[in-house]
């Protein structure tokens, strides 16, 4: 290869570096607060779903639409995936995940509600029902802002046009660690709530069982007197916490997007690093070479002229 082709290449992947470590440092700024905003909002989700836990075993819960269990397999999923990508394999994790939910169901029995870009492409290109989608979406999103998209799932299922309502997206667990996990919302039971909370509960640091549920507590039977009454009070709740756990799976999906892009933003700068070291020192090697070739030439030209005389 010649010279200037490599020393071309050098300048490419000296220019991709410094956009890589950019994006990295922007990453990293966005990673901190929406750690911060997940793992803030964990225990307010944590004591939604106790709340709801112990009154879901009263008859006005169990007899309540949102909770009443159907055979069916008609199947409506909200998809949570981010609307850039360069985040490694955070979105392909998640379709995945849904993918493998409605892999034994027909493609007209499914239907998606999409937070994020990637995946409404992915699954309206395929030709499945999209029922609603939001795409730029804000790192700040307020909890009234779901409320419309909570309401569509509440809706299908209450009128029944659908038996299910899962909800897919990638569970924080460190800045290096994330993981596509399926969370079950309509009907609303108490083992899906009590495996949504096992997954909003830290194992360790700053936030481990400061605020949250533990095993006994959960298994704690109380009665309550619920005023004004039980069908009027679970009436406003159950969609409520509804849409607090698809908030929540959305704060959880925007701090490990952030995380998972200023990871992969890094290991691209290091790869670039990388590739630069070796085109270098190919660049040394050849700029050697011809060195020594115009050397070899001038002195055998030398030795020739010598000869001559």
């Amino acid at each position: 290869m010649a010279l200037k082709q490599i020393k071309s290449q050098i300048r490419a992947t000296d220019r991709t570096r410094k956009v890589t470590k950019a994006m990295e440092a922007v990453s990293a700024v966005k990673m901190r607060k929406g750690q911060e905003r997940a793992l803030l909002g964990r225990a307010y989700a944590a004591t939604a779903f106790k709340i709801l836990s112990r009154v879901s075993g009263s008859q006005s819960a169990k007899n309540h639409p949102l909770a009443l269990a159907r055979t069916g397999n008609r199947t409506l999923i909200f998809l949570i995936t981010s609307d850039k990508g360069l985040a490694g394999s955070l979105n392909s994790a998640v379709i995945k995940e849904a993918l493998k939910a409605t892999e034994s169901i027909p493609k007209e029995h499914v239907s998606f509600v999409c937070l994020g870009k990637r995946g409404y492409e992915f699954f309206e290109k395929r030709g499945y029902r999209v029922l609603a989608h939001r795409v730029n979406m804000n790192d700040i999103v307020l909890l009234e802002d779901m409320t419309e998209l909570t309401a569509i799932a509440i809706e299908q299922y209450v009128v029944g046009n659908t038996d299910k309502v899962l909800l897919t997206y990638q569970n924080f667990k460190s800045t290096f660690e994330q993981e596509p996990v399926l969370r079950q919302v309509f009907p609303l039971d108490a083992e899906a709530l009590e495996e949504a909370v096992k997954g909003i509960t830290p194992t360790y640091g700053k936030y481990y069982q400061s605020n949250y549920q533990t095993e006994k507590d959960a298994k704690v039977a109380s009665t309550y007197t619920i005023e004004p009454s039980e069908e009027v009070v679970i009436g406003e709740l159950f969609p409520r916490l509804a849409n607090i756990l698809i908030y929540h799976a959305l704060l959880e999906s925007k701090a490990s997007e952030h995380s998972a892009r200023m990871v992969a933003m890094k290991n691209a700068t290091d790869k670039a690093k990388d590739v630069s070291r070796l085109l270098n020192l190919k660049y040394n090697k050849a700029r050697q070479a011809a060195i020594t070739r115009e050397v070899s030439e001038i002195t055998g030209g030398i030795e020739a002229m010598a000869q001559a005389e």
